[in-house]
């Protein structure tokens, strides 16, 4: 009797390893030496230009990447870049700001004539304006991809900083496209005033009438302009290009290619964002009369001669025109 009993709470305990084979094979132990855990083997595969992939069925091969060892450097250089590119924006706040109070605000020598010259017609303000306000806007939603964790996050909370980060990055994505359209048509508009010329030399020599007293002769644009100019042209169009690299990934284009492009495209962003406050500044607070130009397109005839001579001599005849009422024609 015994010896069934003991047959039968055999088969029971059979039974129920049947019915749970996962715990039946389980280990008691794991031996810290097994190939399984062994990191050794993880370790070697990461070497440059080398990388841990698995296996997947859809179109896009690069999802099959695990691991990559360039991505820990590409970290730290985006990193370092927008550090790099804080130093930069708050350095030309700091600038620009001592150079106010040590020069103030740059007057009409001879204070206003009362008389006008147009300086820019429509489609010249309306490209201008194109580009400077998607770049603002570029400028302000970049900015916080950069640094609202850092610094917004903690002011306005998880959730709001979460739709606030959602729509600037569309509002980046499809900015981008009104900036490189403006850009284009800048340079079309514009470029023939802004050759390299000789008066730019000594345009720079005497501090461009910022430094000092007096002002050099220039053309239509001066050399600060032209370099502002082509900064746009150069920077800006080197922005969009990796922006849409960015944007449209892998079109012809590496893991590496990817990363370089998203560590330019910031530090380059940086760079033309404090050149751009120098333009701003110039064009507002620092020089009287200069946002007029942008403004309603008319300048003052005593502002073109003081900043620009050379084009004011050529459009003296519109001067005396603007005075008897009649139209001028625009510096186009």
């Amino acid at each position: 009797m015994r010896k069934t009993l003991a047959l039968i709470a055999a088969c029971i305990a059979l039974a129920i390893a049947g019915l749970n084979p996962a715990t039946a094979q389980q280990p008691t132990s794991v031996n810290p030496t097994a190939s399984s855990v062994q990191e050794d083997k993880l370790l070697n595969a990461l070497k440059p230009n080398e990388s841990v992939s698995g296996r997947v069925t859809i179109p896009d091969s690069q999802s099959r990447r695990l691991i990559q060892p360039e991505g820990r450097d590409y970290q730290a250089e985006r990193a370092q870049s927008a550090q790099l590119g804080g130093y930069i924006i708050v350095g030309a706040f700091a600038v620009l700001s001592l150079f106010y109070l040590v020069r103030g605000r740059i007057k009409i020598t001879g204070g206003p004539s009362g008389r006008t010259i147009t300086r820019f017609g429509f489609l010249d303000r309306f490209a201008h304006w194109l580009t400077s306000t998607s770049f603002l806007l570029l400028a302000l939603t970049g900015l916080n991809l950069s640094f609202g964790r850092t610094l917004v996050l903690p002011i306005v909370g998880p959730e709001t900083f979460t739709v606030l980060t959602q729509y600037g990055k569309f509002t980046h994505n499809y900015i981008s496209f009104a900036f490189a359209a403006g850009i284009i048509l800048m340079f079309l508009l514009w470029v023939k005033d802004n050759l390299p010329a000789s008066g730019d030399i000594r345009w720079f020599a005497q501090g461009g009438g910022l430094i000092g007293l007096g002002h050099p002769p220039a053309d239509r644009f001066n050399g600060g302009q032209k370099l502002i100019f082509w900064s746009v042209v150069g920077i800006g169009g080197a922005i969009a290009v990796t922006g849409y690299m960015m944007m449209f990934p892998f079109q012809g284009t590496t893991m590496a290619d990817m990363q370089w492009a998203n560590v330019w495209h910031g530090l380059l962003g940086f760079i033309l964002f404090a050149i751009m406050i120098a333009h701003i500044y110039i064009g507002s607070l620092g020089m009287e009369g200069a946002f007029a130009a942008m403004g309603s397109g008319q300048v003052d005839a005593n502002w073109a001669r003081e900043h620009h001579s050379e084009w004011a001599a050529k459009m003296g005849t519109d001067a005396d025109r603007v005075s008897s009422g009649a139209k001028p024609t625009p510096a186009e």
